[in-house]
């Protein structure tokens, strides 16, 4: 993680000393569970953002600004959800402080294991906190033992990590652990350059009806004001206007502050750099490279895809099959999420590639590349415009929308198993004892036999044993009672049956009944 107060030596665009003073510390709250951690936010917001997210989990990735003895405090709501890693590695790559959340009911999840491994890679501090101690069925001890088991040695249990209990609904420990984030902010002296070309990194990025891209930026160095050039990955443009997370109009952003900015002339994706550049054309002059550069990329990948010809001689050669998809959502940072989850169900005989992700409503252009890339379309949150879906219907390309993640991830991981090639099993019939061979000219051998056990079938296939030794594999050609042509023999009865082309057989030979059935393989993990 790049920290504020190790960018000791750097210059202003003029050459000066850059003023570096301590800004507000970015805490990333990471946990097992969406509702939860909001819930916690809420409180100390003032707010209800939880009753607005789909399944009461958090399914974006915000940044909001609270005070806490008149002093901000920003935070990066990171979702709970496991699938999204992509989100919360982001955020913790942005931030001072991890709050880790866990509930004193359920205890460690596997998600919260991820959030711990996240900010042990980020090398950052983790401050706990323990949630829902008013119920009656919490457990704060069992949650620290537990978490000392995975490497976080709370105070009391053997380590000096923070860790504070906290209600959501009582209000209990808030200003506790309000109080933890400021001591800690203090510990690591956390400072910034307020002077010079603001730089940051994009944390959210929409479409706003009325008011067109949007994006949420967290500024790392320098002062954001209103009318500065900036460049983000290939989009340029200048700050027409800025607001916080409750859209009141802001002058300039210092560091460490979330602020939404207008004037994108696209939209950039969550995690891509933000930075100031000397003038409008700098920009633009930047944008059109990497636009270029990433085009070259795009047509390059374009030209080494095969065909769809191709792609059934792969099928029936029995190379690697993909699942195509277009993947659309309201947000960048759903998109990303949900784009990382889906390729995560690539199977050794499926993969599955997420050909294009964008934000916005599901357009012609989206059902177009659908119908030339032979994908289907995936809309998180989002609808198809009145056009685009009578070209889709027209054209017989399907559109699946959701509202909430994992159920798209497992209709996603359903349809793979339907792409599958069927897996090949033998299924024994019965056996028989041949016991008498008749043998006649330009006809299949027959065999008179006892049927030991199951039951033989016209048409099964047949392996022959002799002395528990294979020797021929034929299958049923005729089989008859008596004078009568049957289609099964069941165990305890004598039949003749009719062997396609096997000569060598002899009284006391084994037959062995069998058919091969197709089943639905099960998926391989890569």
């Amino acid at each position: 993680m790049r920290r504020p107060g190790r960018t000791g030596g750097r210059r202003g665009a003029q050459g000066r000393p850059r003023r570096k003073q301590a800004p507000p510390a970015r805490r990333g709250r990471d946990g097992a569970r969406g509702s939860r951690q909001d819930r916690l936010l809420d409180y100390i917001r003032k707010t209800n953002v939880v009753e607005q997210e789909a399944g009461r989990i958090t399914q974006h990735t915000g940044a909001y600004v609270a005070y806490y003895d008149d002093k901000p405090l920003v935070f990066l709501d990171t979702p709970g959800h496991e699938a999204f890693t992509a989100m919360r590695a982001r955020g913790a790559q942005i931030t001072d402080i991890a709050v880790l959340v866990v509930a004193a009911d359920d205890g460690v999840m596997p998600q919260t294991r991820e959030a711990i491994d996240h900010a042990r890679a980020a090398g950052i501090p983790l401050i706990v906190a323990v949630t829902k101690t008013d119920l009656a069925n919490s457990n704060p001890d069992r949650v620290k033992a537990q978490l000392a088991q995975h490497g976080v040695a709370v105070e009391g249990y053997g380590g000096d990590a923070l860790c504070v209990e906290t209600s959501a609904m009582t209000g209990e420990g808030i200003d506790a652990l309000l109080d933890a984030l400021a001591v800690k902010a203090l510990e690591l002296d956390l400072k910034a350059p307020y002077d010079g070309p603001a730089q940051g990194v994009v944390i959210e990025a929409r479409v706003d009806r009325g008011r067109g891209s949007i994006a949420t930026i967290l500024i790392q160095e320098g002062t954001l004001r209103r009318g500065d050039p900036f460049v983000a990955a290939e989009y340029h443009g200048r700050v027409r206007d800025m607001f916080d997370e409750n859209f009141k109009r802001l002058d300039e952003a210092p560091p460490s502050i979330p602020v939404q900015v207008l004037g994108f002339s696209g939209l950039p994706q969550a995690g891509d750099r933000f930075d100031v550049a000397e003038d409008e054309r700098t920009a633009r002059d930047i944008a059109q490279r990497r636009y270029l550069a990433r085009r070259d990329m795009i047509l390059a990948s374009t030209r080494s895809r095969v065909t769809l010809e191709s792609f059934q001689e792969q099928i029936a050669e029995g190379q690697t099959r993909e699942l195509r998809i277009v993947l659309k959502a309201d947000v960048s940072g759903s998109a990303e999420a949900l784009r990382d989850s889906l390729e995560g169900l690539s199977l050794d005989e499926v993969k599955v590639r997420v050909i294009h992700t964008g934000v916005g409503p599901i357009t012609r252009s989206d059902v177009l590349l659908a119908e030339a890339s032979v994908a289907v379309i995936v809309g998180f949150h989002i609808k198809a415009l009145p056009d685009a879906k009578v070209l889709a219907d027209r054209d017989g390309i399907e559109i699946r929308t959701y509202r909430i993640i994992y159920t798209a991830i497992d209709d996603i991981r359903a349809a793979m198993l339907g792409l599958l090639e069927p897996e090949e099993r033998e299924v024994e019939l019965g056996r028989a004892e041949v016991r008498k061979v008749f043998r006649l000219p330009r006809q299949d051998a027959i065999a008179g036999s006892y049927i030991v056990s199951g039951k033989a079938n016209r048409d099964a296939l047949v392996r022959v044993f002799r002395d528990d030794k294979e020797i021929a594999v034929t299958r049923v050609s005729s089989l008859r009672r008596f004078k009568d042509d049957v289609k099964e023999v069941d165990t305890g009865y004598e039949c003749g049956i009719g062997l396609a082309d096997a000569q060598d057989i002899d009284e006391g030979d084994i037959l062995q009944f069998y058919t091969i059935e197709q089943v639905s393989r099960a998926p391989t993990r890569k």
